[in-house]
């Protein structure tokens, strides 16, 4: 008791160690299933990590509590207790959700895992409400800080008339993007208007005249949903100025036969440095970017 003090002075140095040592999941991936519990915790209430979406953090408590405690029982306390409250549910993709939901494993308390996702997914679907029926799930309504994802949540907008339309927000952090120059690249998850799948892409591109580097905006079609027809779009890209309003910044159309990938290469028309020290562009730290596309074609492909 005497030494209660320095013993948690002792912890937070050491937590502070793996969280700073682990930051990039895909340099310790091989070591993680060796970590002890107190570890786990450590690292993964971190916002700092690294990785490629939570959905991939949930997955990786569940495949580590199955490894370290065979016990069922134990099992499901310890992940009920201790990992799932570490998981960020409010930035999980709905793929995610609806594997989880339709999941039979003994090992998940499925009623507990159950209000989570809904309280989410009401607060989603409702974001200016603050419905007292979630009172049993209000902790999964919480405003709770995105990690650095490497596929990015976007907030969409859709219409189905007069044509069917997108418009999809995207926001990144200043340390964000200092990190694509050595990242390169940052992409969103999937989003989706007349049946097809959209991605967009924050990356760095190096001007081979100037050999200077500029920030690029892109958009593809997701190859994992892309069907057997050409689709033609129109698409702007956007960013929001001071004091509030979204500027636009390239706008041009495609029409996307395959994985083929547009946009901007340098979509701000200055140097990274210029790019990275604007406080217009970067509101409270957070660059706000946004793109519209409408969907203006669709063909059968010739076969």
């Amino acid at each position: 008791m005497s030494m209660a003090a320095e013993v948690q002075l002792l912890k937070g140095a050491a937590k502070e160690f793996l969280v700073n040592k682990y930051k990039d999941y895909n340099k310790f991936q091989h070591e993680v299933m060796n970590f002890s519990l107190a570890g786990i915790e450590a690292i993964l209430s971190s916002t700092d990590l690294y990785v490629q979406s939570e959905d991939f953090l949930y997955y990786l408590l569940v495949k580590w509590s199955r490894a370290r405690y065979p016990e069922l029982e134990e099992r499901r306390k310890i992940l009920s207790s201790h990992l799932l409250p570490l998981v960020r549910f409010s930035h999980m993709t709905y793929k995610a959700f609806q594997r989880i939901l339709t999941c039979t494993d003994n090992d998940i308390d499925h009623e507990h895992v159950t209000k989570l996702i809904t309280g989410v997914l009401l607060c989603k679907a409702y974001p200016a409400h603050k419905p007292g029926v979630l009172a049993a799930c209000a902790t999964s309504c919480l405003p709770v800080a995105e990690r650095a994802y490497k596929y990015r949540h976007m907030k969409v907008v859709a219409f189905d008339k007069p044509c069917p339309q997108v418009i999809a927000y995207m926001d990144l952090k200043r340390e964000e993007c200092s990190q694509v120059l050595t990242l390169k690249q940052i992409f969103s998850h999937p989003f989706h208007v007349a049946g097809q799948g959209f991605i967009l892409m924050a990356r760095c591109h190096k001007d081979e005249q100037s050999d200077l580097y500029r920030f690029g905006l892109f958009l593809c079609i997701d190859p994992v949903l892309k069907g057997s027809r050409a689709v033609t779009v129109e698409y702007e890209f956007a960013a929001r100025t001071r004091p509030r309003q979204f500027v636009s910044k390239f706008n041009a159309s495609h029409t996307f036969t395959d994985g083929f990938v547009v946009g901007c290469d340098e979509i701000f028309l200055v140097p990274w440095s210029t790019f990275m020290a604007n406080d217009d562009l970067f509101i409270d730290g957070v660059l706000h970017l946004r793109v519209d596309l409408t969907v203006v074609e669709q063909t059968e492909l010739q076969t």
